[in-house]
């Protein structure tokens, strides 16, 4: 088990604590050293320190009032609710034990303990009562604290299997921080793109893998499968970038969170239409979904009729289905354009929000 720090109250005071860089892993243990323990009236809380990734403390109870003796410590083990959501639930086996100089370092027998679930903020399973009397010595002791977080959902055998599982820690995939960061530094790319006057590096086999696109542009018969640059003459840099880092990171680029980038959202979601990327298209729609008001209402329908995006469609149906709405939108310059390009469009537009005949 690796070593999770050491708490020291002195007096009832938290005066001093320290953790060790190395507590991220499954198991490990915290000291908490108590002096002056007939000076410390009042429950007290350790230091936080980490194992298996969760932020713990102690709460000791110098005289536990529910066993009515004064011989008694009561020892709480809870999740530091200030960094795990509400509804975190962590499975872990924990064990308090009083040490001394000679074992200070011995490992407490835990594999046996019962499983427990930790709730941010505190539970009932972190309880553990201890009778001190023979471990004070000149008013003071030291106490071990050993936890096991398991890391599975469920352990679902007994034995050594199991518990040698739980020991097992695997880490979350980054395989999406690696392929950006092979763009990012441009480790062997090996095509070009000339986009709006700059130059992108990138991969063909990673382009060709997410788009059907790519792949017939650059492992087909056209010039562009030999060629080490390919210009793209009618597009914007940025809405170019911005589709690269989806395909190498697969979650939304930055413009998309920005307000003020709305204007490029109409482009960005014609982009993936192009290159047949249907997640991000996806990803566009709802995000214009979410910027439906007077000024755009009619040039996102038109957009979206013209790449027949359903969901994008009836969004907008339902912002004009409201009056004000609709009056405010017939008089801008984007509803002249719709009348223009999608005529069949608003004939079925306008007799959806006509009212039914008495």
């Amino acid at each position: 088990m690796s070593f999770a720090g050491v708490s020291v109250i002195v007096d009832g005071k938290l005066v001093h604590a320290t953790t060790s860089p190395t507590t991220a892993s499954a198991s490990g243990y915290h000291l908490l050293v108590v002096e002056g323990q007939s000076r410390t009236p009042e429950p007290i809380k350790s230091r936080c320190f980490i194992i298996g990734g969760h932020r713990w403390y102690i709460m000791f109870y110098p005289n536990d009032e529910h066993l009515n003796n004064n011989g008694y410590i009561t020892l709480w083990l809870h999740l530091d609710k200030e960094e795990a959501p509400a509804t975190e639930t962590v499975k872990a086996q924990f064990k308090f034990s009083f040490v001394d100089e000679t074992d200070k370092h011995k490992p407490a027998c835990i594999h046996g303990r019962k499983l427990s679930e930790f709730e941010a903020g505190g539970n009932d399973e972190g309880r553990e009562a201890m009778g001190k009397s023979e471990h004070l010595k000149d008013d003071s002791f030291t106490i071990r604290c050993d936890i096991v977080v398991v890391m599975e959902e469920v352990i679902t055998t007994t034995g050594p299997t199991a518990t040698a599982s739980s020991l097992i820690v695997v880490p979350p995939s980054n395989m999406q921080r690696n392929f950006t960061d092979l763009l990012l530094t441009g480790e062997g790319t090996d095509v070009a793109f000339r986009v709006g006057g700059e130059t992108f590096a990138a991969h063909r086999c990673v382009l060709a893998a997410r788009s059907t696109v790519f792949r017939a542009l650059l492992f087909g018969p056209m010039k562009e499968g030999t060629s080490a640059m390919v210009q793209i003459d009618d597009m914007d840099a940025a809405v170019f970038k911005a589709m690269l880092g989806f395909i190498y990171g697969d979650s939304l680029p930055a413009p998309a969170v920005q307000d003020e980038d709305v204007v490029m959202l109409p482009h960005l979601l014609a982009t993936a239409y192009r290159y047949d990327l249907l997640r991000l298209r996806m990803m566009w729609e709802k995000k214009l979904c979410e910027h439906i008001n007077v000024s755009t209402a009619a040039v996102i329908l038109a957009l979206a009729e013209q790449h027949g995006c359903e969901g994008l469609k009836k969004a907008c149906s339902e912002f004009l289905r409201c009056p004000d709405n609709l009056r405010a939108v017939l008089a801008t310059d984007g509803f002249d354009h719709l009348c223009r390009s999608c005529p069949t469009l608003m004939k079925d537009m306008i007799l959806g929000v006509l009212p039914p005949a008495g």
